[in-house]
């Protein structure tokens, strides 16, 4: 069964929530969440003022919004892996964008 590419929809939705946890959450920080997709992953890398955006975790699209699934960027392997959850954050992750915000604040602060 081929994957779902994100519909225009659900990608307009994403970036309105990333931008309200932007300004609500980071505030006047330096720090942003950047959200990029390609085919049926959102990849979620935050600016922290570095040179370029950090990647910190993918989310794949289930057709659900609320349901997204989960892998934290390792930077030991330079992978994205979806079976590690024993990192700082990980109880913030629920299958929504704003879950995987979170953890990703907890995981690489």
């Amino acid at each position: 069964m081929p994957r779902k590419s994100i519909p225009d929809h659900v990608i307009r939705e994403v970036s309105e929530i990333v931008d309200r946890f932007n300004q609500e959450v980071l505030g006047e920080d330096y720090r942003m969440y950047i959200p990029r997709c390609k085919g049926s992953y959102l990849y979620l890398d935050r600016d922290d003022g570095a040179d370029r955006p950090s990647p910190i975790c993918r989310l794949r699209y289930t057709g659900d919004i609320n349901r997204w699934e989960f892998a934290i960027y390792k930077y030991s392997s330079g992978r994205y892996d979806p079976d590690e959850w024993m990192f700082p954050g990980s109880e913030s992750v629920n299958g929504t964008v704003e879950g995987a915000l979170k953890a990703g604040m907890k995981a690489y602060q």
